[in-house]
């Protein structure tokens, strides 16, 4: 599965994470996906959809 939301392309995201003594280690954001089924080109089919476009309603559920 590639971790990427089928409908904004909302992906994972590099960055660091810093200690108490502020020491920094690379680390991943990920979005939170879920499994959903939606409505993709006039078809139903499960797919992978960050909870931002589920709030908003881009991910139109049939």
């Amino acid at each position: 599965m590639a971790y990427k939301c089928k409908i904004c392309g909302k992906g994972p995201v590099t960055g660091k994470s810093y200690s108490h003594s502020h020491k920094a280690t690379k680390r991943v954001f990920r979005p939170n996906l879920q499994k959903q089924k939606v409505r993709l080109d006039g078809k139903v089919q499960s797919a992978y959809v960050c909870t931002a476009c589920i709030r908003s309603g881009l991910a139109v559920r049939p």
